[in-house]
């Protein structure tokens, strides 16, 4: 089964129950579950997920979500290590005419690395870089 990699857009959009992606993310979650592919997010991912409910106020939820995260067996947890981030800054830099984020780069590297081609995210960039989003 192929792995699909978690963003950051679709981890809000599954806690927030007033995102305009909530309901299609919840659909979607539900579906996932009958079998279950392997799946894929990395650290620079959790930091913003956590950053997006702090920033807001909602330090319990961070913590919570987070959390969640880190100890799902479901998901494998990418720590973003020197190599990979260096890759993901030369990604960024050689892209210059995109809206990148360094995040979105490092994704992108790690995605390549393990040969996934598929991202379960509402961002747009993935889907211009290339990978299938069925979301979108």
């Amino acid at each position: 089964m192929n792995s699909l990699f978690l963003d950051t857009g679709y981890f809000i959009a599954l806690e927030v129950i007033d995102d305009q992606y909530h309901e299609t993310a919840v659909r979607y979650w539900h579906n996932l579950l009958q079998g279950l592919p392997p799946l894929i997010t990395t650290s620079y991912v959790l930091d913003e997920v956590v950053t997006f409910f702090n920033s807001r106020n909602h330090h319990i939820k961070a913590v919570e979500v987070g959390e969640n995260i880190l100890k799902s067996h479901s998901i494998k947890f990418i720590h973003i290590d020197e190599s990979l981030f260096q890759e993901g800054w030369f990604y960024f830099k050689k892209h210059d005419d995109k809206s990148y984020s360094l995040t979105d780069c490092i994704s992108f590297v790690v995605m390549n690395r393990l040969g996934i081609v598929s991202a379960l995210t509402f961002d747009e960039h993935f889907k211009q870089a290339g990978y299938s989003v069925p979301l979108l």
